[in-house]
């Protein structure tokens, strides 16, 4: 169903019939830049502390000669992407700031005309073979995950969609339809998409506003009192100062998913923190999801704690939109595993697992009735999923990597562009607040929130606006 490199290049009838919007690739850049987090974030049983952004620059010509530039980033999310406890965290950052060196390479010696979503479908082979031949030469332990692979392919990626929406003077999500690329839906999705294009499922104008969910990490204290040596920054440091302070209406509880009572217990806390702190801002509406970053042994456990919830701390639990992925990222370990009993409490939904299509049809088998569609698997892929989860009727969100700047920007066009999403996690002013300096001023709405919304106000220019 997809191409590889060489197939793609061999089929000149096809090239020669593609769209005269194709664009070659002339160039492709990667640099990276390092910060240090306010506080640490705790989740999936670990603390971290840093993040290591890389960035793209790439360049494109027209078939009439035109060029356009494009950029974007996002977090080498390593310790979420390849966790590995039997490798230190340097060596998997290692591992793939060498991998995005040769995706890089791989990327600008790709030769032809192309949409951007082809270039993705043709090289995704040659990115996972590059993954293996890292993994060999650095003599891994393990080899790095398919989603290790997004992740560090996922800026290339974003970067051509943000040249070739400039390259044409539109916006990147518009010109994903029957007037820009090559092939139907089907081509990407399967026979069931036969005549179907990306702009069936893809809004051409922005939803104005996307509630934000502010994330509690396990480590993170809940009131003053908690804080055992404040930052003194000037921004909150508990979430009791958190919520007034954006407006906060969702808070995403980051859970143990080993420990039933110590999560029972954080949740009834975080409810009770809560519920003073709207009490006082006269807010009686808001939400919360559940993230157990795949750590609950079986299902039993999610419907055992929601038994106890109810019994603790009655209201908490009707207060939940959805929950993320629950348990282990290999689905296909354990089929019997199913979320069929739990998706009737709220929606379950997948994230570590989603990796591409054949992830996201098995999961749906297994009983998830959600997705979490996320910038930091790719531009391309995002979008046809996106169009997948439409098609099958599944709950939708999008969530972050710490995503800062121009990765968060992209973020929230995601979630502006795709109807449906129910909202944003958006975690780096928490986090790492340092690294959307300079981005302020250009999108206040998105970096200043103040009303527990993020603002998409401009986002609806050439490219992804992330340059």
């Amino acid at each position: 169903m997809r191409l590889g490199r060489r197939a793609f290049l061999g089929m000149p009838i096809l090239l020669a019939a593609a769209p005269s919007t194709d664009a070659q690739i002339d160039e492709v850049r990667i640099g990276f830049e390092d910060y240090r987090y306010r506080a640490p974030y705790k989740f999936g049983g670990k603390e971290v502390d840093r993040v290591t952004l890389l960035n793209v620059h790439c360049r494109l010509h027209s078939r009439q000669g035109k060029t356009a530039t494009g950029f974007a980033a996002m977090p080498l999310g390593n310790v979420w992407s390849f966790p590995a406890n039997d490798i230190p965290y340097d060596t998997t950052l290692a591992a793939m700031k060498s991998l995005a060196g040769k995706i890089a390479r791989l990327t600008q010696d790709f030769r032809g005309f192309a949409h951007p979503l082809d270039v993705n479908a043709a090289l995704e082979s040659d990115y996972l073979k590059a993954a293996a031949d890292v993994s060999r030469e650095m003599n891994l332990p393990r080899s790095i995950p398919k989603l290790c692979t997004l992740v560090t392919a996922s800026p290339v990626d974003a970067a051509l969609h943000d040249a070739f929406g400039r390259l044409h003077g539109r916006n990147s999500f518009t010109v994903c339809g029957k007037d820009f690329v090559s092939y139907d839906l089907s081509h990407y999705l399967g026979a069931e998409f036969r005549g179907e294009y990306l702009d069936q499922y893809i809004q051409a104008t922005c939803t104005p506003r996307i509630r934000m969910y502010h994330s509690a990490g396990a480590s993170d204290p809940l009131t003053p009192a908690e804080v055992k040596k404040r930052i003194g920054d000037g921004l909150p440091e508990s979430l009791e100062e958190w919520i007034p302070y954006s407006g906060v209406t969702a808070i995403k509880i980051k859970l143990n998913g080993a420990d039933l009572a110590w999560d029972i217990e954080r949740v009834a806390a975080i409810d009770r923190v809560t519920v003073a702190a709207q009490a006082r801002r006269g807010q009686k509406e808001w939400l919360y999801s559940l993230d157990f970053n795949e750590r609950c042994p079986n299902v039993q456990y999610l419907l055992e704690f929601d038994r106890q919830l109810r019994g603790k701390a009655p209201t908490a639990f009707d207060r939940v939109q959805y929950i993320e992925q629950p348990t282990a990222r290999d689905l296909a370990a354990d089929r019997r595993n199913t979320m069929f009993e739990a998706a009737k409490l709220r929606p379950v939904v997948i994230d570590e697992s989603l990796t591409g299509l054949d992830a996201l049809l098995l999961a749906r088998e297994m009983g998830y009735t959600g997705a979490a569609l996320k910038a930091c698997k790719g531009q391309s892929q995002t979008l046809l999923l996106a169009a997948a989860t439409q098609k099958y009727k599944m709950f939708r969100c999008v969530q972050d990597l710490t995503c800062p700047g121009a990765a968060l920007v992209h973020s929230v066009g995601i979630a502006a562009h795709v109807p449906g999403v129910s909202a944003l996690e958006a975690n780096a002013r928490e986090y790492v607040p340092a690294a959307n300096r300079g981005w302020e001023g250009k999108f206040p709405g998105i970096f200043d929130v103040r009303d527990g919304y993020l603002k998409s106000a401009g986002l609806d220019g050439p490219g992804l606006c992330t340059g």
